[in-house]
């Protein structure tokens, strides 16, 4: 699409209010060749990215000798991390070095059960495998942390891809990319093997849940022992798996099998007699998995697909950027401890407090005036919400990674590192109640979140920023922006997998049967209002009402609620003239352009739904924005007060 294409005189914002506010925006918005999308996340992802190289720059020029190496403080980790990435010449030089040894290991398995083994013991140094395993509060107890187990082995985005006809192409694409790895990892027949990676993982994939099954949180918790695992699950050698896996027994008394008829089917596919086909996979998940630090035709090669064929993207990132994803994911708290003294501020996070009380108190008061929720579900739902944690800005303490081996000439070494000490990490969780202290996101993320098992709303620091909000701002404004990001993710504990959890995060139901009844009557309208949206910039391509419920039910009450946070902030009132600042800033944080390919990726396996609709949408369901902008029958967004959805 070009510029050209998007220029357009805004409309009304009866019509479209996403492309009246933003009109300007959308007219010389262009997306840099190295990204798939421009908006306003991306603005200030773009902003904390530059941050966070200027920090790690400055780490790399004041640390002398004596914090890199074997002493690794935590400057010295960070300056080495990136340094080793950034050394170009040496990686170069290493070649295909660095794959000898996981490579000779595939090939020395002499059965299906020690590839499995193979595999969970590569799974830790960051070469992904058939079945993933990591940590989380249990569902059915959420004071204690377990193990979770759960499918994996496909290289495409989602098990659709290896099944719809509109993916043929990518598939052979996919086939051609594998085939051309293998050529430049040197490996014999690239074509047959190619062949035979997608065979296995079409196979595989079909055994894979689907996303939408995949929110079902009842369905994902089967909570077992090993032994019950086992035998769940026969036809694999699970003391095999143990043992490469290196959880100890003591961490897998109990666990949480996610997918469990993916575990037992796929014993079918794992035998003696298609050891060979399972070699070449396993080939393909070595050469993958350690691509993009390998020397630079892998990955130009690994590119061209990921970022070229699935998503449009025409120029890789520059290293730099690249190198700073890297220093995140291994290092992360320890770049947004510098993050935070240089960038958030005090008043910021006040401004943040006083905001999240409002909406706390707002939703308060609209579950107390919901007409279709007994007074009976109504008591738990306050109860709940008085029990979420805000968090915001930064971590109360921060992760000691001292025992994290960094060194600048070791690259691959540093990243199989890593990810065996997150691992680690994890693991040491298990059995232990939940750190109320810990983050899942870093101070330096543009994003924020609420965990149904912790009831708990994040909100990193780099999200508190324009157009989001503003010191600076008018609380209008800031309401329409950050207070409906605030909404959305309290909304998340009321959506159709945060209603699943009570105030302590146990999965258990808590509503009546027909106050369950009437929030499914709710949803389900709001699932048929989006899946009837077809996107504009692949015509025949719907969103998918189900994958998407979730998101659409956060964004719907967060801009609601922050309307009534709003009000409750002013006295019990307001002006049309400060709805209306709301409404435009709402409008605004969604602005986002995407190339053709990206967008159709997120169509299919995104669960928000386009921005052009979390904008749209939203507003055409409440009563404020037609009364505030005058819209009638005979405006686009006009939406009949009998189809219009209010949950909370």
């Amino acid at each position: 699409m070009t510029d050209a294409d998007r220029a357009v005189s805004a409309p009304r914002a009866q019509d479209d209010l996403f492309a009246h506010v933003n009109g300007e925006w959308l007219a010389t918005a262009t997306i840099p060749d190295d990204k798939p999308s421009a908006g306003a996340f991306d603005e200030l992802r773009d902003g904390a990215e530059e941050a966070v190289r200027d920090i790690i720059l400055g780490l790399g020029e004041q640390a002398d000798t004596s914090d890199h190496g074997a002493a690794r403080t935590e400057a010295g980790q960070i300056a080495d991390l990136y340094a080793s990435f950034t050394d170009t010449d040496r990686i170069e030089q290493l070649g295909t070095a660095p794959l000898t040894e996981p490579l000779a290991q595939v090939d020395a398995v002499t059965s299906a059960a020690e590839l499995l083994e193979l595999t969970a013991r590569l799974n830790r140094e960051s070469i992904s495998g058939l079945i993933g395993f990591d940590s989380e509060v249990d569902p059915g107890n959420p004071q204690r942390v377990v193990l979770f187990v759960g499918q994996g082995g496909i290289g495409l985005p989602d098990e659709e891809y290896y099944r719809e006809d509109s993916y043929a192409t990518i598939r052979e694409q996919y086939r051609d990319h594998i085939a051309a790895s293998f050529t430049l990892a040197g490996l014999a027949e690239p074509q047959a093997q190619a062949e035979a990676v997608l065979g296995l993982e079409t196979e595989i994939a079909a055994l894979h849940w689907d996303k939408v099954r995949r929110r079902d949180m009842q369905q994902m918790y089967n909570l077992m022992t090993a032994d019950e695992l086992a035998a769940s699950a026969p036809g694999l050698d699970w003391d095999r798996f143990w043992a490469g896996s290196q959880i100890p027994a003591e961490a897998r008394t109990e666990l949480v099998v996610m997918q469990p008829s993916f575990l037992t089917e796929v014993a079918a596919l794992l035998t003696d007699a298609r050891l060979a086909q399972w070699q070449s996979w396993a080939r393909w998940r070595v050469i993958s998995s350690l691509a993009s630090y390998l020397p630079q035709a892998f990955v130009d090669e690994q590119f061209a697909f990921y970022g070229t064929t699935l998503s449009g993207t025409p120029t890789l990132r520059p290293r730099w950027k690249r190198g700073v994803d890297l220093v995140e994911g291994a290092l992360g708290e320890a770049v947004g401890k510098l993050y935070v003294e240089q960038h958030f501020s005090p008043k910021a996070k006040e401004r943040m407090d006083e905001l999240v009380a409002n909406l706390i108190a707002a939703y308060g008061e609209s579950i107390r005036n919901l007409d279709w929720m007994t007074e009976q579900t109504k008591a738990k739902a306050l109860d709940k919400l008085g029990k979420f944690t805000p968090k915001i800005g930064y971590p109360a303490k921060w992760r000691d990674y001292s025992d994290l081996e960094i060194r600048a000439d070791d690259l691959i070494g540093n990243v199989r590192r890593a990810t065996a000490f997150e691992l680690d990490w994890q693991l040491s969780k298990i059995g232990k109640p939940a750190d109320p202290d810990e983050w899942l996101m870093t101070p330096q993320t543009v994003n924020a979140y609420y965990h149904p098992l912790r009831n708990e709303i994040v909100f990193p620091a780099a999200i508190l920023q324009p157009p989001f909000f503003s010191e600076d701002a008018s609380d209008a404004v800031n309401y329409g922006g950050i207070g409906a990001v605030i909404g959305h993710e309290i909304g998340h504990g009321f959506d159709d997998q945060g209603s699943t959890c009570d105030g302590d995060g146990r999965l258990i139901d808590w509503w009546t049967d027909e106050d369950r009844e009437a929030f499914t009557a709710r949803t389900k309208a709001l699932i048929d209002q989006y899946s009837a949206l077809e996107s504009p910039q692949n015509p025949g391509n719907f969103v998918n009402g189900d994958l998407t419920i979730g998101e659409n039910i956060g964004d719907l009450g967060g801009l609601g609620i922050a309307i009534k946070a709003y009000r409750l902030s002013r006295g019990g009132s307001a002006s049309d003239e400060d709805l209306r600042a709301m409404f435009v800033s709402w409008a605004t944080v969604w602005r986002y352009v995407a190339r053709d390919e990206h967008a159709l990726r997120r169509l299919a396996t995104d669960p928000h739904s386009p921005p052009v609709f979390r904008c749209n949408q939203v507003v055409r369901n409440l009563d404020e924005f037609h009364r505030v902008f005058d819209v009638t029958e005979s405006d686009a967004l006009w939406l009949d007060p009998a189809d219009r959805v209010t949950i909370w």
